[in-house]
């Protein structure tokens, strides 16, 4: 069934993995600058220098989002193209770039939802200590304020922080990501704590700073788990598994409730704290009203999932079968996580729900014929949105769906070989190139929905 005519449909795509002009515009090289400079962090020794050079190519690539039809383009700001040394002095010319963006935006009719934080603070204050120096929640304070200040005026839809379960567990615990530590679980889990910390002085900022009515909230990541079968009790499993936090020993940060409980309920799960014993940080007098500030809506980043049943000592996660589908990145293909995964947040949460990212890396490529031919994105798309309108169609507050992304972009530690984009990119010519997905997005858009039967 259709979504509702005030449903936002939207593209998603962040600073560091598209806009290049690293060295340029007086901007400060970000922590992930230096860690792909690392020997042996990033594939093939790639960076995001270039990326996909949208810092120059802003009316272009706004052409490209307003031709899908789109309400709204879900983007990043860079913290070190705006406040080089942390925190003190303002880039101007920083700033004007984000004003030629949104302005771009906004003449197209595309409203901007901009993430304060994807991952890439200044090198600087990784110097500092980055997240496990308790002063980063004021940092990051002073920097929302800057921005909210210079865009607010254009601008009502913000998130605080994208998927802190990644840039803690990969970036500080396994070692794979930026800043590239290894640390103990102790030392996470107060990284984890700050991290928090600085959304809610983040949420403070933004509501003191805005100049028009501002629509806050955040894009989490965790495990969905769906149930193996439609039976009571293994939907209850797969509901109990979805909100514990599993692999204490191992990556604990990718889970849901460590990170969104204090957020939204304003308390550490206690289970967790119970596994973490002396581990768990410090939370002085005060610290959880700070986190908890009120927020409008709840992001859903959710590519894959987990399967659960009830077994005989209690909720089990079950394994995938054999030759299950799955994406190049190796994620298994999962479209029932867009209809469990919004219900049980919803449950849990009581918040309005936006899907803030959700697509697949396929193996994309310009044919013979000078098309990009991407009918498995269209495929994995169809079933996902499918499922979501199932969700919705079941009364579940869900306001909107961000696809990811609107170009392929720089994927992290594994640069350029993964493509996640409606748009291919010739890396060697910038060269942009619309998929056949592109096409297919732009028709769903425009009936309102997928119009596929959603499997039960």
């Amino acid at each position: 069934m259709p979504v509702s005519s005030e449903f936002v449909w939207g593209v998603a795509s962040s600073a560091y993995q598209i806009e290049g002009a690293a060295s340029e515009g007086g901007r400060s090289p970000s922590v992930w600058d230096t860690f792909c400079r690392e020997k042996g962090r990033v594939f093939n020794g790639e960076t995001g220098d270039v990326a996909c050079d949208h810092y120059h190519r802003v009316e272009e690539d706004a052409d490209l989002i307003a031709d899908l039809g789109v309400n709204a383009y879900r983007l990043s700001v860079s913290w070190p193209r705006v406040l080089p040394d942390v925190t003190g002095r303002v880039n101007d010319s920083g700033l004007a770039y984000y004003d030629r963006l949104v302005d771009a935006l906004l003449a197209r009719n595309v409203q901007p939802w901009i993430t304060l934080y994807h991952w890439d603070h200044p090198a600087a204050m990784q110097e500092r200590g980055g997240w496990l120096n308790r002063e980063s929640a004021d940092w990051f304070a002073e920097y929302t304020a800057v921005v909210v200040d210079h865009l607010s005026d254009r601008v009502q839809h913000w998130m605080t922080l994208n998927e802190p379960q990644i840039f803690i567990g990969l970036g500080h615990l396994m070692g794979d990501h930026a800043p590239g530590l290894k640390l103990t679980r102790k030392e996470t889990l107060l990284a984890s704590h700050h991290a928090l910390l600085a959304h809610g002085k983040g949420v403070e900022a933004i509501r003191a700073h805005s100049k028009s009515e501002s629509v806050i909230g955040w894009a989490p990541v965790g495990d969905v788990v769906v149930p193996v079968d439609d039976k009571p009790e293994s939907i209850e499993a797969a509901r109990a598994l979805m909100f514990q936090v599993r692999q204490p020993d191992g990556n604990w940060a990718f889970n849901n409730p460590w990170f969104a409980d204090p957020v939204v309920l304003g308390r550490y799960p206690e289970d967790a704290l119970n596994q973490f014993g002396g581990d768990a940080p410090e939370v002085r007098e005060g610290d959880l009203e700070q986190i908890k500030q009120p927020i409008d809506f709840y992001g859903m980043n959710t590519y894959s999932a987990l399967f659960a049943r009830m077994g005989d000592d209690g909720p089990e996660l079950v394994d995938f079968e054999p030759g299950v589908p799955r994406t190049t990145f190796g994620w298994a293909v999962v479209p029932e996580a867009m209809y469990w995964g919004p219900k049980f947040l919803s449950e849990r949460y009581k918040l309005p729900l936006y899907v803030t990212e959700n697509g697949l890396a396929s193996m994309d490529w310009v044919g013979l014929d000078g098309a990009v031919n991407d009918t498995g994105r269209i495929d994995f798309l169809s079933r996902y949105i499918a499922q979501l309108e199932r969700s919705i169609a079941d009364g579940v507050d869900v306001r909107g769906y961000f696809q990811w992304s609107i170009m392929d972009n720089f994927e992290w530690a594994e640069g350029y070989k993964m493509r996640f984009g409606l748009v291919h990119v010739d890396y060697r010519t910038l060269e942009r190139t619309p998929k056949a997905s592109y096409d297919w997005y732009r028709e769903v858009i425009a009936r309102g929905g997928v119009a596929l039967p959603a499997p039960c």
